[in-house]
């Protein structure tokens, strides 16, 4: 009996192993190219989008058929030998071009949708790029506020050496005190504001934030700022330009159809006739036509019209739009990447050798607190506008991507 459960128990002592291991392992790090993958592959506004494009080709398939005929059953008369019995089978023609013109303005209704679903992709590549590096960005400032949090409490330890050896005053010591808990505060600011970077990047494709960790990249590169007249000249593929034009083409095909609808149908009347009870049938055969004296579609027309000058307003005043937003994005970037290197070369090394020059000259006894915590403010401060400069350089690439869409995307991967 004790050979046969000897095995049984192994096996339940694995498997308590395996399900410890499986609850207890943390989601692997997330890059930024996994994170635009789980974005365009989960995002309910994208799925949304993506739905109004497969109900547009419903739409097209819909507006492509033929009206149904009607057939109708006629009975005049009550007894056998007057009674008249007409069944009429009425086939209703189309003239004007009006099935073609429904399909066009159905097929431009679904190259909208089409477009507006890839200026949807483009919106959500651009806000995952943004959001990721905004966790970036909160995971090291939280990392600094944890390394200030421990030099302040270096400080005030090297202050209290020398308190107690007489050669620093007391009030110094507390000072130092209240430096390291004002670093204590600066950390849980930088941790609540790390959770909130995650819950808006987790938002987008509605995952779970609690266990969200990003990588940053083996190469931190900054990104790249291509010319301003080469983003220009790929602003007519943009999704928002597309968009605009393809706005216009419906409208035009809206008012094709409306035009169509001048012409008034035909119903071709296909039957036959009995009449009493041994009368013979008697086919029927004829046309119903629409006179067109107080209708003719004219208000109709004319509003169709007067959106196409609308839409192509619209267009014009997009294109407008678009070239500024770029032009603003572009200055942003370029200024962003003129102060990271302005930072990089010049303030922060300076800034780092006074704070490691201060912090040993008062553990010698040659500089005071005030300057320990200078050194380290300004340290702090230099390290803040860099990594700001960085966050905004990617959120203005970020925005170049949203506006030139997938253009972008292959210029800048």
């Amino acid at each position: 009996m004790k050979h046969r459960l000897t095995p049984l128990l192994a096996a339940l002592a694995l498997a308590c192993a395996c399900g410890f291991a499986s609850a207890g392992a943390a989601a692997p790090p997330l890059t930024l190219e996994a994170a635009i993958d789980l974005a365009l592959r989960a995002n309910p506004t994208l799925r949304a989008a993506g739905n109004e494009v497969a109900a547009q080709e419903g739409a097209l398939a819909q507006a492509g058929t033929l009206p149904n005929p009607e057939l109708e059953l006629l009975r005049e008369g009550e007894q056998g030998d007057n009674r008249t019995t007409t069944a009429t089978l009425n086939i209703p023609i189309e003239l004007g071009g009006k099935r073609a013109a429904r399909v066009d303005a159905a097929r431009q209704e679904g190259k909208l949708a089409a477009i507006a679903l890839e200026a949807e992709q483009a919106r959500v590549r651009a806000d995952t790029a943004a959001a990721f590096h905004d966790v970036l960005a909160a995971q090291e400032r939280e990392r600094m506020a944890q390394e200030l949090v421990l030099l302040a409490g270096r400080a005030l330890a090297a202050a209290g050496k020398r308190v107690d050896a007489g050669t620093l005053s007391p009030v110094e010591q507390t000072r130092a005190r209240v430096a390291q808990g004002s670093a204590r505060i600066e950390a849980l600011q930088a941790a609540r504001d790390l959770d909130g970077a995650r819950f808006r990047l987790a938002a987008l494709w509605a995952g779970d934030a609690r266990q969200l960790e990003v990588v940053a990249p083996q190469a931190a590169a900054l990104p790249a700022a291509p010319p301003l007249d080469r983003l220009l000249g790929q602003l007519d593929g943009a999704p928002a330009m597309r968009h605009a034009r393809a706005q216009v083409g419906h409208r035009q095909a809206l008012a094709r159809l409306e035009q169509s609808r001048r012409m008034p149908d035909v119903n071709v009347i296909v039957g036959t006739q009995r009449e009493g009870s041994d009368a013979r049938n008697r086919a029927v055969l004829g046309l119903s036509v629409a006179l067109p004296l107080f209708n003719r579609n004219d208000g109709a027309v004319r509003d169709a019209l007067r959106r196409v000058d609308k839409a192509q307003d619209e267009e014009a005043a997009e294109g407008a739009r678009l070239r500024a937003e770029l032009a603003q994005a572009h200055a942003r970037l370029t200024a962003a990447l003129a102060e990271c290197a302005l930072v990089a070369d010049d303030v922060l090394p300076g800034a780092e050798d006074a704070q490691r020059a201060a912090n040993r000259g008062f553990e010698l006894g040659k500089f005071g607190l005030i300057d320990v915590l200078d050194a380290q403010r300004v340290l702090a401060q230099s390290k803040n506008h860099y990594r700001n400069a960085v966050l905004e350089a990617h959120r203005a690439s970020a925005d170049i991507v949203r506006l030139l869409g997938h253009a972008a995307v292959q210029e800048n991967p």
